[in-house]
């Protein structure tokens, strides 16, 4: 270790590899690219999903406290999609949860009917975050099932409109998520011009969408416009790798530092959740790839 702080001092070209190899012998020579955290940019502040990794969790025999320690290294501020009963496990290792669940996709706030149900469940994580202190409920539209779109957006503007109040005296903000209808068969929001009349007619700042940036680009949609043309509308951004919603690298065709840029730039001061599903081997080395993509 002496002999790489004395390269530091005496070599300032070779000062920022010199880091690098310090930070990786002190984190005991594994996982260097963890070591990179220190020199990200920060513009974006980068989250994880908690279920791409299950899978590779389980085969790995890996917690999540491993999978925190991890995700920390990595410069990430979140892990999201995870319950209250294991937010101290997140918050032992400097991390919260950017988005908290609370009830399912196909079910939603479309049908008056659903409103009773959807909505305690909203409220209760509402409060959850706030006595937490974390930012973010997602909530759905449900699935269409016959229901007219003009006819669904209007009850999901009243069901909203019943929440926002509470949202908003809570410092929560109510994201309800855009997906696409083709892996989410028949899900009413998956449109952009559906989710920003939505956001419009709401009327609240403490409600906003979950632009989700691969099932936009899956229903044919601009990212890159979308993001800067309505960025307003937007309360988080979700990632994912078009087509397959795998890794977020060249093997792909969506365009990630030039949206991640345009995110930066509309003045966006939330959270971005790496929410691509693995498909390498080494599911951490695809998240650390996908941290740097991001740091723009």
């Amino acid at each position: 270790m002496s002999n790489i702080l004395d390269l530091v001092a005496t070599n300032p070209i070779d000062r920022r590899r010199a880091l690098k190899f310090a930070c990786a012998a002190a984190l005991g020579g594994v996982w260097p690219w963890a070591c990179e955290a220190a020199e990200r940019k920060g513009r974006i502040k980068q989250s994880v999903c908690l279920w791409c990794y299950n899978k590779y969790l389980k085969a790995h025999n890996m917690d999540l406290d491993g999978f925190a320690a991890h995700c920390a290294k990595l410069g990430l501020k979140s892990i999201e999609l995870v319950g209250p009963k294991d937010w101290p496990t997140l918050e032992k290792h400097g991390l919260i949860c950017a988005m908290t669940p609370s009830h399912g996709i196909t079910k939603g706030l479309n049908r008056i009917e659903n409103h009773e149900e959807c909505l305690s469940k909203v409220r209760e994580s509402i409060d959850q975050c706030a006595e937490a202190g974390f930012p973010n409920v997602i909530t759905f539209s449900g699935n269409r099932e016959g229901l007219d779109d003009g006819e669904g957006l209007k009850n999901c503007v009243i069901g909203l409109k019943k929440i926002a109040g509470y949202a908003e005296a809570k410092k929560v903000t109510v994201c309800l998520e855009y997906l696409n209808s083709i892996d989410h068969k028949d899900y009413m929001a998956d449109r952009t011009a559906w989710c920003v009349k939505l956001v419009q007619a709401v009327g609240s700042p403490r409600v906003k969408v979950l632009y989700d940036i691969y099932h936009a680009a899956m229903m044919k949609e601009d990212p890159l416009k979308d993001i800067r043309e309505h960025a307003d509308c937007w309360g988080h951004y979700h990632t994912g790798g078009m087509p397959g919603r795998n890794e977020i690298d060249s093997s792909q065709t969506l365009d990630y530092p030039a949206l991640m840029k345009a995110i930066a730039e509309s003045g966006y001061q939330g959270y971005v959740g790496q929410e691509f599903v693995p498909k390498n081997e080494d599911a951490l080395k695809s998240l650390a790839d996908a941290v740097k993509i991001c740091d723009v």
